[in-house]
């Protein structure tokens, strides 16, 4: 019988690095040098035992220059993949841990493509003593042509858990546990006799989505304000200075900021900006109070910032009213 078709496309990040040594764990991608798809693919054998994988030309970018330009351009790979193999059983992509959970959820409300689309990276390079690269890369291949990941949206697998997009972040910098759902948990395991799925998350993702970025020239810039003893409002107006169409607030939990950025945000939201207020506390609602909805302020609901900024620019690119963009908030 043959193998379950699977493409991978390698973006960089540790879990295409070699480093200088074994020990070289930390510092490698100053001294070291990232693999392209095709050489992770040699490198880890163990691959063509569990599906027909082929590697996708990409190129190697650090994570933390990764935004909108290669969000769209891995939108229409993915496209291109499935039109050019009717027979695909599912998309893998390499990716650095630093803003691996930022790609994987503007995939998760963009991505257009029935098969299961999975983010992978790992915490130690691919040559360091007991890298969980090559072991990551097998597992994520696997969920990918497994066919109960279909219809569940962008996936994660880091640490043989299968995550949301939604849902998950790195909690920590060196630590291989390090990408949690902290409010619900893993939706299953990738254990070494099969994939095994235990629930589902409720809100909607990819493909049945409203939001369509291939050919949109950019996305509306959307920052983010953190709360913090004694901030002031500066970082906000800096913020509609520059152009911002919308803000996310990091603030206080369960979700408010201090006196002074409140004031900033009500004259940006009275400039036109849209504002939706999260937390800093990295899980829980934050919910629209009397004071919010005065205010002209929507809630984040339970996204991280980053992710509730990422939403929100979406949302943005579609539409500037309120109601619409708290739906979409209660939606996504």
């Amino acid at each position: 019988m043959s193998l379950p078709k699977v493409a991978f496309i390698g973006t960089g990040g540790t879990i295409s690095s070699l480093g200088q040594h074994t020990l070289d764990i930390m510092d490698y991608s100053v001294r070291g040098r990232m693999m392209h798809a095709g050489e992770m693919v040699e490198r880890v054998p163990e691959l063509a035992g569990v599906a027909d994988v082929f590697a996708v030309k990409f190129r190697n970018i650090p994570s933390y220059d990764i935004s909108f330009p290669e969000w769209r351009e891995l939108v229409r790979l993915c496209d291109t993949l499935v039109a050019e193999h009717p027979d695909l059983a599912g998309i893998v992509i390499g990716h650095g841990t630093a803003s691996l959970e930022e790609t994987a959820y503007a995939l998760h409300l963009t991505v257009k493509v029935k098969v299961p689309v999975v983010v992978v990276g790992s915490q130690r390079p691919a040559s360091g003593l007991s890298s969980d690269a090559a072991m990551n890369l097998v597992n994520a291949v696997r969920v990918a042509a497994d066919p109960a990941s279909r219809g569940r949206g962008v996936l994660t697998l880091l640490n043989d858990e299968i995550q949301s997009a939604r849902e998950v972040t790195k909690t920590s910098t060196w630590r291989m546990q390090t990408f949690r759902s902290p409010d619900f948990g893993v939706l299953g395991h990738a254990d070494g006799d099969r994939i095994v799925y235990y629930r589902r998350s409720e809100r909607r993702g990819a493909p049945d989505t409203e939001f369509d970025i291939r050919t949109l020239e950019t996305l509306p810039r959307v920052d983010i304000t953190y709360a913090y003893a004694g901030s002031d409002g500066t970082a906000i107006r800096a913020f509609v200075a520059a152009g911002a169409r919308g803000i996310v607030s990091a603030g206080f939990a369960p979700g408010f900021p201090g006196t002074a950025d409140g004031a900033a945000l009500e004259a940006a939201v009275a400039s036109g900006v849209t504002v939706v207020q999260g937390t800093r506390a990295g899980s829980g609602r934050t919910v629209r109070g009397a004071k919010m909805l005065a205010n002209g302020i929507l809630a984040a609901d339970n996204l991280n910032p980053q992710k509730a900024r990422i939403l929100l620019a979406m949302a943005l690119s579609v539409t500037s009213d309120p109601g619409e963009i708290e739906r979409m908030f209660a939606t996504y």
